[in-house]
């Protein structure tokens, strides 16, 4: 492995993956600048977890190499790995960037560029859902997780990972749902927009749902 801070090192690899802030405006950049570095052939991978792919496709001039790869914190332990394809993604950039996950140790799931992908699509509006029922006092999170657990033989409730995720980070996905859906059920739980303005993000401030100072 060979270290470098500097992105023209990149002119002759294969396969860039990108892991910079989740800020669409900041990725698109450094898509554009991959575009001129990179020789051609070389598939650009976004692990973005819900911002659109096709807008890091379309910041380059070879979108059919451009495809998403979402993978699951933490990496080291989660198994799972989405393999993103736009519109304009060609089949080929899919099947390499699936046989890179296998040869990783991981389990390539193929999905469609949208808010959410897969796992998130489902994920968000249940936990949005969760902090709703708080809301309208209909059960405490310590009830809810607790149901959850041993009701659904989930390892975690949602207040729990809710406050694992980061709220700050659970609030951008749940809002990307909303814009792209433009469903009124997705739209942000006010509870969780309001904690975010407080500061308690989660468990990497020391307060979420729950104190952990």
């Amino acid at each position: 492995m060979t270290w470098s801070a500097t992105l023209d090192h990149l002119a002759d690899v294969d396969l860039v993956v990108e892991a910079v802030v989740e800020e669409l405006s900041v990725k698109t950049a450094l898509f554009s600048s991959l575009d001129d570095i990179c020789k051609p052939g070389t598939i650009l991978a976004t692990t973005t977890s819900s911002l659109p792919v096709i807008e890091c496709a379309m910041a380059t001039s070879r979108p059919a190499e451009v495809v998403g790869l979402h993978f699951f914190n933490p990496a080291p332990l989660m198994g799972l790995i989405e393999v993103v394809h736009t519109i304009r993604t060609a089949p080929e950039t899919v099947e390499t960037t699936r046989a890179l996950v296998e040869s990783l140790g991981k389990h390539p799931v193929v999905c469609a560029d949208r808010a959410g992908f897969v796992v998130n699509a489902l994920l968000f509006p249940y936990l949005n859902d969760a902090v709703r029922m708080v809301e309208a006092s209909y059960a405490t999170a310590d009830d809810i997780d607790y149901a959850m657990k041993l009701g659904c033989g989930y390892p975690m409730g949602p207040f729990e990972l809710l406050d694992v995720i980061g709220l700050d980070v659970s609030l951008a996905i749940q809002r990307e749902l909303y814009l792209e859906m433009r469903e009124p059920g997705f739209a942000p739980a006010p509870l969780l927009e309001q904690l975010v303005t407080a500061g308690y993000l989660g468990r990497k401030v020391g307060r979420g749902f729950r104190d952990y100072r």
